[in-house]
């Protein structure tokens, strides 16, 4: 019997898509229209960013693990996270965690290991890219990375926060995302990591410059195979 997938969402889109995904994608798991119980709870956005904006990361944990408490209520066997801002939080979610979690850089880096990639160009939140949360888990596998310069994280910031969390798809952004990966595909980069939830929904392997690391679709498999009895 497949486990029951807890997800512990943030922002709608990214969480749409990856709810979208484990439901549609089930089927090459577990058969035709199948897959495992879901269940999902957010708090709103706005709290999330109250504390991200005063480096509180303390708080987001708190809100992540009021989140975790009510989906291990509601049966839940793990927990995932389709946001990857809020994986800074995790040193303090996982010491109280009430369940295991899979953690979306750890699957991204596993993947793009698989796939012999060397050096990975990290995009995302201005607090994501900032952040040690991708560098230290593709270091533990041997895989270098580069960020975008301040410029390019202000302006992805913009747009995902502007734009992708509302629902809102322009070309002028899937242009800016491009010129970014090209100039890191310049500096050596071989993939690019989709590291905020809402970019696959404009980016991918069709209009990117470098091969994706979609981190929304590949964390809702990688709890696919988990359900499913295949481990991570």
């Amino acid at each position: 019997m497949s486990r029951h997938i807890g997800i512990v969402a943030c922002s709608a889109e990214g969480a749409a898509l990856c709810y979208r995904t484990v439901c549609l994608e089930g089927a090459q798991y577990l058969g035709a229209l199948d897959h495992p119980e879901v269940s999902m709870h957010t708090h709103s956005l706005a709290e999330y960013m109250r504390c991200i904006d005063r480096d509180d990361w303390a708080g987001v944990a708190q809100l992540m693990l009021s989140s975790a408490q009510k989906l291990a209520r509601a049966g839940a066997g793990f927990l995932i996270c389709p946001d990857n801002t809020i994986h800074q939080a995790m040193p303090w979610v996982a010491r109280r965690s009430p369940l295991p979690w899979l953690h979306i850089a750890e699957v991204v880096a596993a993947e793009a290991l698989e796939r012999g990639f060397r050096r990975l160009a990290i995009t995302g939140t201005r607090y994501l890219v900032d952040s040690e949360v991708y560098p230290e888990k593709l270091a533990a596998h041997g895989l270098g990375y580069l960020r975008p310069n301040p410029v390019e994280r202000a302006e992805v910031n913009r747009i995902i926060f502007s734009e992708l969390v509302a629902g809102v798809f322009t070309p002028t952004a899937v242009a800016y995302l491009q010129k970014v990966i090209a100039r890191l595909q310049a500096e050596g980069c071989d993939a690019v990591v989709l590291g905020c939830t809402e970019l696959p929904l404009i980016m991918n392997d069709a209009n990117s410059p470098l091969p994706t690391l979609d981190s929304t679709r590949l964390l809702a498999r990688a709890a696919l195979r988990r359900a499913a009895g295949g481990g991570h």
